[in-house]
């Protein structure tokens, strides 16, 4: 069961964006109070109050045992409304929580038995699907959050949300399939090559490159390391024709 936070909060005669104004200019923030068999009922609470709430990240998640007027009523916040410029909380919606009642809240996911997981140990990391997950829970018997336990899962392996243990009247909102929690997924490693060795690789190339062109370029017979006989018709200059005359001296 959750902890249930106590806010103070004062009735607010008049609505409509006019009130809404003047109570923001003087610290207050407005809200409206509704659901169960009593009519809604216009508050105003205190900003710096309000602000605190909602800097945990959890306000909507958040019971609240709200006092107006000397009487305690238990809500949830359903709904905030922010300043574009400030992002500041500048309304604010509560239900009422009645007796017997039941509520759709997202409930936060933690784990334990990492210590235990075959996986995380072989370097394994936890691959967490749903941070929180969409419960209908009793009013009376709203858990904080949900416990996996992943001790025994291998790489590969998955916890569906048939592995929790749910409290009391506590039930998934997705009923029609045995959805993923976590998975355990294998590690990831990157192995960058080294200047040196690309370098080696290189020369290696270049050297098999060079003995394959003398290799091509030898001639059968010829001592090593002969220069190739010239082709055909590469001199520089041709011998005279059969039965031609040598240039006359002049």
């Amino acid at each position: 069961m959750r902890e249930t936070l106590e806010l103070k909060a004062e009735p607010r005669g008049k609505t409509g964006k006019g009130a809404a104004y003047r109570a923001r200019k003087t610290g207050q923030i407005p809200g409206i109070v509704y659901g169960g068999a009593a009519d809604p009922a216009p508050v105003q609470i205190d900003a710096h109050s309000l602000d605190r709430v909602y800097g945990t990240g959890a306000l909507l998640q958040t019971l609240v045992m709200l006092e107006v007027g000397g009487k305690k009523t238990r809500v949830i916040p359903r709904a905030v409304q922010l300043d574009p410029v400030t992002d500041r909380p500048v309304h604010i919606d509560f239900l009422r929580l009645t007796p017997g009642g039941k509520i759709t809240l997202d409930i936060p996911v933690h784990f334990r038995g990492q210590e235990n997981s075959p996986g995380i140990k072989r370097g394994g990391v936890v691959n967490i699907v749903r941070h929180e997950v969409a419960l209908l829970c009793p009013v009376d018997n709203i858990p904080e959050f949900i416990e996996g336990d992943l001790s025994g899962l291998d790489i590969g392996d998955s916890l569906h949300i048939s592995a929790f243990t749910l409290p009391e009247g506590v039930k998934p909102m997705i009923k029609e399939r045995d959805f993923t929690i976590a998975t355990i997924a294998p590690p990831t490693t990157f192995v960058e090559e080294t200047p040196q060795a690309a370098a080696a690789v290189e020369g290696e190339e270049a050297a098999a490159l060079v003995e394959g062109a003398e290799g091509a370029a030898a001639v059968p017979g010829a001592a090593p390391g002969a220069a190739p006989a010239p082709a055909a018709g590469a001199a520089a200059g041709k011998a005279p024709a059969a039965g031609g005359k040598a240039p006359e001296k002049k």
